[in-house]
């Protein structure tokens, strides 16, 4: 299915690895001219040539912190006016909330609120000028489901989420739209984090870890990466125009609620 963006230009946040890159993957198979980024050079430079071999040679890699004002100037340098935005950062730690301070909170805020907001403020004004826009958030399901060793990720970005929630009606009559895409449990190495996590909290081994995680899906699987960016490309896509301010599940049918 063409999803009709080819020549569109995308800026794909945490983009070297994980489901950043699975994102900036998708988007480039769909003929999308990719800035992607990361805060490792060697790693960062590492991904955009297997992307320049697997896709296309005008992937532009950005070597910053998104989470700095500097970091966002200089993707925004590299793509002033993109007609897609992928916001992505990494996940704070798990903790108990007894142990999270006040520069844990700032640290938390700027990463997975401020920082998105700063970016979608910016690439707004040119987006609405062409009439398309694809605004795409990667949160976390977290922010539907909180449990309290992951406040620092559910609560950032549940702010995030009302905040956009609330500007997606005043950008929907131009063609600009904003989704989250909520994962849970992809194979990536968020969850080789998780795992080891889990196994200092409750005394287990790797493969015990690694099993709890699969047992906590519905499907029982970790998800693909690749699954999770063919559904941010539609999200994309001229096709999803009528789609906006929601968000949207990706974790096996595990989600509880009806609504």
């Amino acid at each position: 299915m063409d999803l009709g963006i080819s020549g569109r230009r995308a800026i794909v946040c945490a983009s070297s690895k994980g489901l950043g890159r699975a994102c900036a993957e998708a988007l480039l198979a769909e003929g999308v001219r990719v800035v992607i980024n990361g805060r490792d050079p060697e790693r960062l430079a590492r991904t955009a040539e297997e992307l320049r071999v697997n896709f296309r040679p005008e992937v532009i890699a950005v070597v910053a912190d998104v989470t700095t004002s500097d970091g966002r100037n200089a993707l925004l340098a590299a793509c002033p006016d993109p007609d897609i935005l992928v916001n992505n950062n990494a996940g704070p730690e798990p903790g108990p909330f007894s142990a999270i301070d006040e520069d844990d909170w700032l640290e938390a805020l700027a990463a997975n609120m401020v920082a998105p907001l700063q970016l979608v403020r910016a690439v707004l004004p040119a987006m609405i000028a062409r009439k398309f826009g694809r605004i795409v958030n990667i949160t976390s399901a977290m922010v539907t489901t909180p449990r309290t060793n992951m406040a620092l990720s559910s609560g950032p970005r549940a702010g995030l989420t009302a905040a956009l929630k609330g500007l997606s009606f005043e950008l929907a009559p131009h063609n600009v739209t904003i989704n989250n895409l909520l994962p849970e449990r992809f194979d990536t190495d968020r969850q080789l984090q998780m795992a080891n996590v889990a196994m200092a909290a409750q005394k287990i081994d790797f493969d015990e870890a690694r099993r709890r995680q699969v047992a906590s899906i519905a499907a029982k699987r970790l998800g693909r990466p690749e699954e999770f960016g063919a559904t941010c490309a539609f999200v994309c896509s001229a096709y999803s125009g009528y789609l906006s301010g929601q968000n949207i599940h990706l974790d096996g049918g595990t989600y509880p609620a009806l609504i």
